[in-house]
């Protein structure tokens, strides 16, 4: 006799597929945005140079973070805020959470 494989087995294991990658794509996701912070730091840096380098009539290092400026940092400081906005707004809606399983008493 052949035992045929249940939706519950097929469910199951779907389920440990998706618990297995989560935490995976959760390190990638963090591995790219300290990056990205340590880029803007970089750019922010850079720039601080630039204005004083400029300030000196040494032109080259503020050209080159204007012809950087929207094809990396513009991108870099995006992504940084938008990391910043979804991670409130994740904590916010678990604290909600939170307080209204607190709330019914479970």
């Amino acid at each position: 006799m052949n035992p045929q494989p249940r939706s519950s087995d097929a469910s199951d294991r779907d389920a440990g597929i998706t618990e297995a990658l989560a935490p995976r794509l959760k390190r990638w996701i963090d591995t790219v945005l300290v990056f990205n912070v340590f880029l803007v730091i970089a750019g922010a840096i850079w720039f601080a140079l630039a204005v004083a380098l400029h300030s000196q009539h040494v032109e080259a290092p503020l050209q080159l973070l204007q012809r950087l400026w929207d094809p990396l940092f513009t991108p870099a400081i995006g992504l940084l805020m938008g990391a910043a906005l979804l991670s409130g707004l994740l904590g916010w809606w678990q604290r909600q959470g939170l307080s209204r399983d607190r709330g019914s008493g479970t």
